[in-house]
């Protein structure tokens, strides 16, 4: 009976052991997702938020962080919610203005002088002829932010109302020196501080804030991928 010789089968060497290492692509950047790396080796692509910008201010963000990151929002007067901003930015402007002019006119009526500091009042506040020119040019800047609207009337308020306030503080560290030449008083002060906080309360209306709802139109200009997929879910839904 022959001898049978079982020969064990030599293990085959593992695929590409002596063969020279591949270099592949790396698998490209998903930048429609805020992801400007490309990735060497990558699980299977999962979907997510976009990454947030750079330039945005995170959510918990203060009012200063809001006015010092602007936002190019375009009101939409079709849009209930636009209109309706639109509208305080329009109704403060005009009223403020209105009151600088009334106030301006009847200082120059009353023919003070120019530079006057003898105490001449109109509606209970110190005048003269350069406060009441002055109050009268900024009541127009108002009624052309009011004509204007929108975006423009709401910063337009915002920024007069800091302009505001900041001339109250300096003219009350003037106010017994000889650099008093708006003849400004204490009553005048305070009305300057009420007039800014006033006017940066209708410029800030609807624009700055922790929880603006999502059909606001800044809300929209600082989250443009949000507001994108909730138009479509809603033109989806037929709503």
């Amino acid at each position: 009976m022959a001898a049978h010789t079982f020969h064990r089968p030599q293990a085959s060497p593992a695929p590409h052991e002596h063969e020279p290492h591949e270099a592949h692509e790396p698998y490209a950047a998903h930048a429609l997702y805020g992801c400007h790396e490309a990735h060497e080796h990558y699980a299977p692509y999962m979907a997510h938020e976009p990454y947030p910008s750079s330039h945005e201010p995170p959510a918990s963000a203060g009012v200063l962080s809001r006015l010092l990151h602007p936002v190019n929002a375009q009101l939409d007067e079709h849009l209930p919610a636009d209109h309706k901003l639109n509208t305080v930015y329009r109704v403060g402007a005009g009223l403020t203005g209105l009151l600088l002019v009334a106030f301006g006119i009847l200082g120059l009526i009353d023919r003070i002088g120019f530079f006057d500091t003898g105490g001449a009042t109109v509606l209970a506040l110190n005048t003269n002829g350069t406060l009441s020119v002055l109050s009268i040019c900024i009541g127009a800047l108002l009624f052309l932010g009011m004509v204007i609207g929108g975006t423009f009337a709401s910063t337009l308020n915002i920024t007069l109302g800091l302009l505001f306030i900041a001339s109250g503080f300096v003219n009350l560290a003037l106010l017994d020196t000889g650099l008093n030449f708006l003849a400004f008083r204490i009553q005048n002060v305070l009305f300057s501080f009420v007039v800014g906080v006033m006017l940066m309360w209708f410029g800030m209306y609807g624009r700055v804030g922790s929880a603006l709802p999502h059909d606001n139109p800044y809300w929209r200009a600082r989250h443009p991928e949000e507001a994108a997929r909730e138009q479509r879910r809603l033109v989806s839904t037929g709503r």
